[in-house]
């Protein structure tokens, strides 16, 4: 799940919290279970950075 994240985030470079999720459901089964470790997991290794007053996860890793 957390590749099928970064990939898409690396594609956008930025996505809004809840589009984010909807891809994830949409993606994979049972994504909504899995959704919030692996942001948490990707935000850990410092891949993304999320913004608050807009909502948005932003991709901040190597290219």
């Amino acid at each position: 799940m957390a590749y099928l994240l970064l990939a898409r985030l690396k594609k956008t470079r930025s996505e809004e919290y809840s589009a984010l999720l909807r891809y994830a459901t949409r993606s994979y089964k049972g994504g909504e279970a899995l959704f919030l470790p692996s942001l948490s997991f990707l935000f850990l290794l410092g891949l993304v950075k999320y913004h608050a007053k807009g909502d948005r996860f932003e991709y901040v890793g190597a290219t």
